[in-house]
């Protein structure tokens, strides 16, 4: 804790801990950048290291944590690896996308934690590579996210391979009706935590929206990054395309830009993230399920190319700044045709984001010509396109199998 500069534990850090070193189970509704890993990896390793039985023996898989991402999955284990430096405690990490070879070699010589995605995990329990009898601690992190990506299924596949006699900790940063009911399946009398609701913007973070049109947001983001102070940024892009016609603009400019988003293989993404942080890269463009669990030290700058459809997206975007008490400022570039989402966005935080007046590139009442109408039109569609599919996937995560009972 010392080599990393931790001396005050941040809320959910102070609300956890306790009751995790006491053995609880712990359902903790908390968003990504309250220090939530340290929450329940600092006790975990404090729990292992004291219940180490045959220090020179192999070591059994004691501690499984099941997270959506595999960008995340691999900031936790980076977390495992920072807070257990000076203990005999290890970790690895497992995820789809790459070859298992050498992540089963890993398993195979014994480790103490798991950090897993769903799909990979099952896959490798399948073929008898390991098993989860006897796992104590059960870590489910960012469970609403993993509804939504619609491993409802795979997740409950793997709490019936867990032994009944565990300790589990579940996280989420929101708490709907289907996250509550998966909770009660998993955890045994749990002790319950809330911290800044998804609603909620971090106070440290200073929000400017700029109102400007659509043909002009690419001169409108040359002119924001014209300040130096902008050593650092995180840029969302709502589509895959979107996020590659930025960078390809940037770099014409000479501006050093990755993207980031589905369609990159996962040694692309990871090495970009990797050059990003390094400061090789000075803007990282990246689509909202990519930058899940992207987690920079001192970042300072989000911007919002394209304001989100879903105010909760807002939230978490703009909260991979300002993490953990530091101050962060989040700009985002608002056409008209999504001056509503933005209304949401403040209905949803309570919070009036303030209106940049030094704008070079300002909304004009300009009618758009027929080119111009054609790409709003199509935008339109594929954006409605986009929330019907999103709110479907929704549904199916919430009720598998419903369609396919009916039509039989």
């Amino acid at each position: 804790m010392k080599d990393e500069n931790y001396t005050t534990p941040t809320s959910i850090q102070a609300k956890s801990i306790p009751l995790i070193l006491d053995r609880n189970d712990v359902l903790g509704s908390a968003q990504t950048g309250t220090g939530k890993t340290a929450a329940f990896a600092i006790p975990i390793i404090q729990h292992l290291s004291n219940e180490r039985e045959n220090p020179s023996g192999q070591k059994k898989l004691k501690t499984l944590v099941v997270t959506p991402t595999r960008e995340l999955a691999i900031q936790i284990g980076e977390s495992f690896s920072t807070y257990g430096k000076y203990t005999d405690v290890t970790n690895t990490v497992i995820f789809g996308g790459v070859k298992q070879h050498r992540q089963v070699n890993r398993i195979r010589s014994g480790v103490d934690v798991l950090v897993a995605t769903p799909g990979r995990l099952l896959d490798l329990m399948n073929q008898g590579i390991f098993s989860l009898n006897d796992i104590k601690y059960f870590v489910l992190d960012e469970a609403d996210r993993m509804l939504d990506m619609g491993f409802i299924n795979d997740i409950k596949k793997i709490i019936a391979k867990l032994p009944k006699k565990r300790q589990s900790l579940f996280f989420s940063a929101t708490m709907p009706q289907n996250i509550v009911e998966l909770s009660r399946k998993i955890l045994t009398n749990p002790q319950k935590i809330a911290v800044n609701p998804v609603s909620s913007t971090a106070e440290t973070i200073q929000q400017y929206v700029y109102l400007t049109n659509k043909k002009s947001k690419n001169a409108l983001l040359l002119h924001i990054l014209d300040d130096a102070e902008l050593k650092q940024v995180l840029l969302f892009s709502r589509t895959k395309h979107g996020a590659d016609r930025i960078v390809r603009n940037l770099k014409k400019k000479n501006i050093t830009s990755a993207a980031i988003h589905g369609n990159k293989a996962q040694n692309q993404r990871q090495k970009v993230l990797t050059e990003f942080k390094s400061g090789e890269i000075r803007i990282l463009v990246a689509t909202d399920i990519a930058a899940r669990g992207i987690d920079i030290d001192k970042l300072r700058h989000v911007i919002n190319f394209d304001i989100p459809n879903e105010p909760e997206t807002y939230v978490h975007r703009i909260g991979r700044c300002g993490r953990a008490g530091e101050d962060g400022v989040a700009i985002s570039l608002c056409e008209p045709e999504e001056s509503i989402y933005l209304r949401s966005i403040e209905k949803l935080t309570k919070q009036k984001i303030q209106v940049v007046s030094d704008n070079p590139y300002p909304q004009t009442d300009k009618p758009m010509t027929p080119i111009e109408k054609k790409e709003a039109e199509k935008e339109r569609q594929q954006r409605r396109q986009e929330f019907f599919a999103n709110r479907n996937k929704k549904r199916g995560a919430q009720n598998p199998g419903t369609k396919k009972n009916k039509r039989r």
